[in-house]
């Protein structure tokens, strides 16, 4: 398979080029913000939040692979704060990062690719109401509303769009929380599993999406958090 990540650095990305390398077969071009990827397949810094830079990344991926497989978008924030304390740049910071990176990926794959797989990352917090969660949580809500909106769209070309929604993974984007034993604690005990996730658990459920075989799952939104937006 011919796959583009973007966002490779973080913890989800990490693990997932890890899972991807295993396969001979695949290639793949990593896209990264600042923090260099460290791996053997090629990788490009750029700003995933600029709709240009998006863009010339997906060409560069078709000159170097001729045909594109999947795009797997995971840049990503996380400021825990309710929204009479965010700040007009932590909003804006939010959906640039998020729903923008996001829309663009989107929007470049609806004009240059056909017959691709697309997933975006959302969030179990788009799903349930949990205390100080505005800012992601809207920014995710849009990532989910665009995706089902796209996959209608861009069907005539055979491009899927589906996004994943963590809960609280052990990533450092978490890491406020998880280095923190009271919060984790009560963390945990909103989860049905009693634990938190992994970045495989997230992984599986990414390469899952993007295998040729799985071609009839599009608009589709998959959680996987544990228990935490559907129990109680």
């Amino acid at each position: 398979m011919n796959i583009l990540i973007i966002g490779g650095a973080g913890g989800i990305g990490s693990q997932l080029l890890f899972d991807l390398m295993k396969d001979p077969a695949n290639n793949i071009l990593v896209g990264f913000h600042k923090n260099k990827v460290e791996t053997p397949y090629k990788s490009i810094e750029m700003n995933a939040s600029k709709f240009e830079e998006v863009e010339n990344f997906i060409t560069k991926g078709l000159e170097e692979f001729n045909s594109i497989d999947a795009i797997i978008n995971l840049p990503g924030n996380l400021i825990l704060k309710p929204a009479h304390l965010s700040s007009e740049e932590d909003f804006y910071s939010t959906i640039d990062i998020n729903l923008k990176s996001s829309f663009g990926v989107v929007r470049s794959a609806g004009k240059l690719l056909e017959n691709c797989s697309l997933v975006l990352m959302s969030t179990a917090a788009a799903s349930i109401g949990l205390s100080n969660h505005e800012l992601i949580s809207s920014a995710k809500a849009g990532v989910e509303g665009l995706a089902k909106s796209a996959a209608k769209t861009y069907s005539r070309k055979n491009i899927r769009v589906n996004t994943v929604s963590p809960g609280l993974v052990n990533t450092p984007l978490s890491k406020k929380i998880t280095s923190n034993p009271i919060i984790l604690k009560a963390s945990i005990k909103m989860l049905a599993l009693n634990k938190i996730g992994e970045p495989k658990q997230i992984s599986n459920m990414i390469r899952f999406l993007i295998n040729p075989e799985n071609d009839w799952i599009t608009g589709q939104n998959f959680i996987v958090d544990g228990g935490l937006s559907s129990t109680k």
